[in-house]
């Protein structure tokens, strides 16, 4: 686990070092111990973790093993190394993280904090709202109709923000560090579709490309040259 732990450490940080700590903190804890609680959390080292509407709202976090959130469940601190995290519909939670995996937030899921991946998409349905900050290193981010109300931070995603998604604090695209940081060949795609807010600066570190609807609305951009499309997707092909 140290080791596993040192390489993860070494990738997050391109993107969010105070996050990447606060992950292994948890893994580290949880190593050295063989119980599946504490407190009035729910813990585990190996195992997928379910909470169900209507149970306390507590923090959650395992090691091996995904989180999955009923609809309407509310829970605090929803944390995992490798495994995807999961919200229902209309739950509620304040903040996510994991290191390997997807985290996908279903209808109208409220944040009230931010969400940190360092290898995995991050998915926002119809009306789910992030108040903080949206990071991962790699993996799809898509938006669909939802708001983020803390920005936009990646090194190597594809970046869709469509439908009535409003992003405010921007959108940055950081350069590729950390010893154990492999970029993709592939140049990260970045669209906003017709009738999407991006406030803010877009800031590119390197080289990505950069889709905006005629009918969006964005903040000044850096380090990328805009290119507009009309009708609903632009002439290539684009994240979903």
């Amino acid at each position: 686990m140290p080791h596993i732990q040192r390489k993860y450490f070494e990738c997050a940080r391109a993107t969010h070092r105070v996050a990447a700590l606060a992950l292994f903190a948890i893994a580290g804890a949880l190593s050295g111990c063989g119980r599946s609680s504490n407190g009035d959390g729910t813990d585990r080292v190996n195992g997928s973790i379910h909470v169900a509407a209507g149970m306390p709202a507590s923090p959650v976090a395992t090691v091996d093993g995904s989180i999955v959130a009923d609809d309407n469940a509310v829970l605090q601190s929803a944390r995992t190394v490798n495994g995807g995290i999961s919200i229902g519909a209309h739950a509620r939670a304040e903040s996510l993280a994991t290191v390997n995996g997807p985290i996908t937030l279903k209808a109208g899921a409220r944040i009230s904090g931010a969400i940190t991946v360092v290898n995995g998409s991050i998915t926002l349905a119809d009306g789910a709202e992030v108040s903080g900050t949206l990071t991962n290193v790699s993996g799809k981010i898509a938006l669909n109709s939802a708001h983020v109300a803390g920005g936009i931070v990646t090194v190597n995603a594809d970046i869709s923000v469509l439908g009535s998604s409003r992003v405010e604090g921007g959108i940055t695209v950081k350069n590729p560090s950390g010893l154990f940081f492999h970029a993709s060949d592939a140049t990260p795609q970045i669209v906003i579709g017709p009738g999407a807010v991006v406030q803010g600066n877009l800031r590119f570190l390197h080289k990505v490309a950069l889709y905006v609807s005629d009918h969006a609305t964005i903040g000044p951009v850096s380090g990328a040259t805009a290119i507009p499309f009309a009708g609903p997707t632009p002439p290539v092909p684009a994240p979903t």
